[in-house]
C-alpha cells in the first residue's frame, strides 16, 4: 500500500528541525527503499522550511501510522499537523526516475482537497488520470484516498514548473472537484552526499 504523508512545521520550529535532521535521515534510512518521493518544502521566500513530505509504501494503515508518528521531529514537536493518507502512485516510479533529475528549475508540492469525498467502487474517477499535458514535468502523482481506499479526497503531485501558479494550474483545470488548492516550494530530500 501506498501512503502519502505531509508534516506541516509548527511555526518557529526551523531551529528544531536542524537540530534534529540527523536523527531524521537517520530514521528515513531504515526506509530508503519503500520511499516513492521525499522532500522539504519551504516557505514563499523559497528558505525557510515549511514541512516534509514523504510518499511511501508500506504494509498496511497502522504501519502508515508508526511512519508518520514515530518520526523523531514530530515526537520533538516540530511539526503542527500531519496530513496522512493512502495513495496510489499514477506514474509507477519514484523520484529518482524523474528524468528531470534532482535539479534544475522549481519543483512543487501542490494538494488539490477534494470539494466532498467521492465513491470510487472499483471506478476510476474523473481527474485521477495522470494529465497529459506537461506529463514529463510530473514527479510523483496520485490520489489522496479513505483509509479503505475506496473513496477519493484529493490529489497529490510533485511537479517542475516555472512558479507556484503554473503549477497549481496543472491540478486546477477540473477546478469545480477542489475545495482547496495550495502549491508549496518542494525540493528532492535525502542525504546529501
Amino acid at each position: 500500500m501506498e501512503f502519502f504523508c505531509y508534516h506541516r512545521d509548527r511555526p518557529g520550529s526551523a531551529a528544531l528541525r536542524r537540530e534534529l535532521l540527523e536523527q531524521h535521515w537517520s530514521y528515513m534510512d531504515r526506509y530508503e527503499a519503500e520511499l516513492i518521493a521525499r522532500g522539504p518544502t519551504f516557505a514563499a521566500d523559497g528558505e525557510t522550511p515549511s514541512g516534509s513530505v514523504h510518499i511511501v509504501e508500506l504494509p498496511d494503515p497502522a504501519a502508515a501510522r508508526a511512519f508518520a508518528f514515530d518520526e523523531p521531529g514530530y515526537q520533538a514537536g516540530a511539526y503542527r499537523d500531519v496530513l496522512l493518507r493512502r495513495w496510489h502512485n499514477l506514474l509507477g516510479r519514484t523520484m529518482g526516475d524523474f528524468p528531470g533529475g534532482p535539479s534544475g528549475g522549481h519543483r512543487f508540492l501542490v494538494l488539490g482537497l477534494g470539494a466532498e469525498p467521492v465513491g470510487l467502487d472499483g471506478q476510476p474517477v474523473g481527474g485521477l488520470d495522470v494529465p497529459s499535458a506537461d506529463r514529463e514535468e510530473l514527479i510523483a502523482y496520485g490520489p489522496l484516498l479513505s483509509d479503505d481506499a475506496a473513496s477519493w479526497l484529493g490529489t497529490a503531485m510533485l511537479v517542475r514548473a516555472p512558479d507556484a501558479e503554473t503549477a497549481r494550474r496543472r491540478l486546477t483545470a477540473d477546478h469545480h472537484r477542489y475545495a482547496h488548492v495550495e502549491a508549496h516550494d518542494w525540493e528532492f530530500g535525502g542525504r546529501r552526499t
